[in-house]
């Protein structure tokens, strides 16, 4: 890696389709003591919607995907350091890129470069789609079949990168909590 490059180790991405139980999972982590880095989207989504704002999808998706960008940036540059031990993130970096790809917006180069400098442990766990879990709200307002599609430009896309992907199997909460802690320690 190049000199400028920064790797955060003890800093673990949870990623993968809308609705797959993320959050699930990250909330049981949060509650046994583990730091957990927000969603920013949602983050955005929610505040935009409290104020009136309009970087929504739904509304301004270049503002949106804008606010997305300086903010997972953000996020990495503030999370916790290595003695607070292990960290979760809801989502990374490269999934704006997914964001992108997925919504024909173009690519621009401070993006790209984010991804390749701001380095996240290099073992991402990637949620598949579950159909039996999956709802709308307001703030996720895919279809299934977006949730699917969305699973497999971000899989690539953190490919690309060079993470290795540990796929989270699907089942109950506690079992996907142990995969994963089980991975960690490893």
């Amino acid at each position: 890696m190049a000199a400028n490059v920064s790797c955060k180790a003890h800093c673990f991405v949870f990623t993968g389709g809308p609705g797959a139980g993320k959050t699930t999972v990250l909330d049981l982590l949060a509650q046994q003591g583990f730091p957990v880095i927000p969603e920013v989207a949602r983050e955005i989504i929610r505040q935009q919607m409290a104020t009136g704002g309009s970087a929504v999808p739904w509304l301004d998706n270049a503002q949106y995907t804008h606010l997305m960008q300086v903010q997972s940036v953000a996020a990495w540059e503030a999370a916790p350091s290595p003695e607070a031990g292990p960290c979760f993130f809801d989502r990374g970096i490269p999934d704006v890129m997914g964001h992108m790809q997925l919504n024909h917006l173009p690519l621009n180069a401070t993006l790209q470069t984010a991804a390749q400098q701001y380095r996240y442990n290099p073992q991402v766990f990637i949620f598949p789609p579950w159909e039996e879990i999956y709802c709308t709200d307001t703030e996720r307002k895919q279809t299934y079949a977006d949730a699917v599609q969305t699973y497999k430009v971000i899989y690539a896309i953190y490919q690309s990168y060079g993470y290795t992907l540990q796929v989270v199997p699907i089942g109950p909460v506690q079992q996907r909590l142990a995969f994963i802690l089980d991975h960690i320690s490893k």
